[in-house]
């Protein structure tokens, strides 16, 4: 995870009590409004992709494909995660703007 400044971003949103993760929730707080990014692994399956990308440009939520499921996991604490919802608007700004600034090659969708 060398100086890696989306999942730092990521660990200290979740220190702060702004991530929620795994598939079920995730897809609470988009559907209840409280998302503002949502973060997928790289590694995901093409459907849990497909069904992210769907759900969140329904609920117009702005949606990366970022990183690793145990990279993802480890940063937040726990073992792996194939997904990841920031609640704070300025940690998804924040993010957003790291991985816009940046040459890393991610997906980004809004």
């Amino acid at each position: 995870m060398k100086n890696d400044k989306v999942l730092s971003l990521l660990g200290l949103a979740t220190r702060a009590g702004d991530v929620v993760s795994g598939e079920f929730m995730v897809e609470k707080c988009v559907k209840s409004g409280k998302a503002q990014l949502v973060v997928v692994a790289t590694d995901a399956s093409e459907n849990t992709r497909k069904s992210f990308t769907d759900m969140c440009s329904f609920y117009n939520v702005p949606i990366v494909f970022y990183s690793d499921r145990d990279s993802l996991g480890k940063c937040i604490g726990k073992e792996f995660r194939v997904s990841v919802a920031v609640r704070n608007e300025g940690f998804a700004n924040g993010i957003l703007k790291i991985l816009k600034d940046s040459t890393q090659s991610t997906e980004v969708n809004k």
